[in-house]
């Protein structure tokens, strides 16, 4: 279930030409898809001795004995010293390091605009530290899912703005991605890019992104395959399917520079076959994610962690092949505006610890975009507010034990507004450039619609 895309994304006023061509070649991009310590107690003081009665006084001795020197006393310090049979005292326990909240961020746009409501959803939750990005690339032609020049720079801007950012990419691994293209078309084009037919449109994105110095990239390749909404689907031919997968790694590893994490990301449940059944082996993975809506209707939290492929065998599987976890796409859905999932969710994934999670912000199942939700919308904002991945520190110390779960520990402002599309103004005609030369230019460009008019 890949979300809805705006038009394309690049550099500054000096390549608006280059760039109006750049966003009339994209595609509308991807569209909905139907299917989803304990801390020890501190011993307690040990009991002070009774004091014991004066001993009876002893008779002195009638010749008093020569003199002895005394025998040299041991330092205080060594105990063992002084009672030989005494064992040496236990060593003290390191202390249990800090947990990390896992890195999150959401899907907020397509392109530029994606980008810029990053800062604006952090202050919506109180400063909380937004470390991932998470885009896609259009899948309509190849020369898009090599990354269309410009498109990628401002996510790679955000990207390298600071170290411990992460840029999450979904890739297609075929054109016509979301054509309804037939099983046959299908196991064709599969049995092609296992033979090598696409390697160099994948060279080609692997080289663009280490050029614009973000080869860290995590890229999801061929997202949600277990289903039957994309043509990069695996249901086909599966083995082909593999094959395929393991030659696009192998080409975009083969690029000088590249530091690229694999994520191999199903969406939760059966869907059109196992996705256990497309893993190309842990050579070629790097992560183990899964996309999970809160849906069918009336399916409960419990059983989205117990059904078959769902979240528990999810997490089991990657823990099986010694793979962290994701959740490069999740919300709500079919279930609407439900507080209970919001909470269950967030939970989840604090206990599993994914290597990040992105929610897909945008109606149905989003919090801070969508109106829709005020529940779910609340509950999110109240358990991530002010949150960062960093551990506690005593410069920074842990929420009491007294705070509730969920309780937010960083006030928030609650007038902050969600973000709104940059507004026309009057007697204008906007001019399409797209989203991204929009963001540099810090708004729209429009031509007056009164400007050659002619009076009487």
């Amino acid at each position: 279930m890949a979300p809805h895309q705006r038009r394309g994304p690049s550099r500054r006023l000096a390549v608006v030409a280059a760039a109006v061509a750049t966003t009339a070649a994209l595609a509308a991009g991807p569209g909905f898809a139907a299917g989803a310590g304990s801390v020890r107690p501190a011993d307690p003081p040990a009991p002070v001795p009774a004091a014991s009665d004066p001993p009876a006084p002893v008779p002195p001795a009638p010749v008093p004995p020569a003199p002895v020197p005394p025998a040299p006393v041991p330092p205080a310090s060594d105990p063992a010293a002084s009672d030989p049979a005494a064992p040496a005292p236990p060593a003290p326990a390191p202390p249990a390091p800090a947990r990390q909240a896992p890195a999150f961020g959401a899907y907020l746009d397509y392109g530029a605009w994606g980008v810029a409501r990053i800062a604006q959803l952090s202050e919506w939750l109180g400063g909380a530290e937004l470390r991932v990005g998470h885009t896609y690339l259009p899948g309509d032609r190849w020369r898009n899912i090599e990354g269309p020049p410009g498109f990628l720079d401002v996510w790679a801007d955000w990207r390298r703005e600071k170290a411990d950012r992460m840029l999450v990419l979904n890739v297609p691994m075929t054109e016509r991605n979301e054509e309804g293209v037939s099983d046959d078309e299908v196991r064709t084009l599969l049995r092609q890019g296992a033979e090598g037919m696409f390697d160099h449109h994948f060279r080609a994105l692997a080289e663009r992104l280490v050029a614009l110095e973000v080869p860290d990239t995590v890229i999801v390749l061929g997202w949600e395959m277990n289903g039957t909404t994309y043509t990069h689907r695996c249901g086909p031919d599966p083995g082909a399917w593999k094959a395929y997968w393991n030659r696009i790694v192998t080409t975009m590893r083969s690029v000088p520079g590249q530091r690229f994490t694999f994520d191999f990301t199903p969406s939760r449940g059966k869907d059109a076959i196992a996705w256990t059944e497309c893993y190309p082996g842990d050579d070629t993975v790097d992560v183990i994610g899964m996309d999970s809506y809160d849906q069918p209707a009336g399916l409960s939290f419990d059983e989205q962690v117990g059904e078959p492929y769902g979240l528990q065998a999810h997490v089991d599987f990657a823990r099986a092949h010694g793979k962290p976890v994701s959740y490069p796409e999740w919300g709500l859905f079919r279930n609407g505006d439900n507080a209970e999932y919001m909470r269950r969710m967030l939970a989840w994934m604090d206990e599993q610890q994914p290597l990040y999670h992105t929610l897909t912000d945008y109606c149905p199942h989003g919090v801070w975009q969508c109106g829709r939700n005020p529940k779910a919308s609340e509950v999110y904002r109240s358990i991530l507010s002010g949150r960062t991945d960093r551990p506690a520190t005593p410069a920074e110390p842990s929420a009491p034990a007294s705070t509730a779960p969920g309780e937010p520990t960083t006030p928030v402002d609650p007038a902050t507004p969600p973000p709104t599309e940059p507004t026309t103004p009057p007697n204008c005609a906007p001019m399409d450039l797209g989203a991204w030369i929009e963001h540099w230019l810090g708004g729209r460009l429009c031509v007056r619609v009164d400007r050659w008019s002619r009076t009487g």
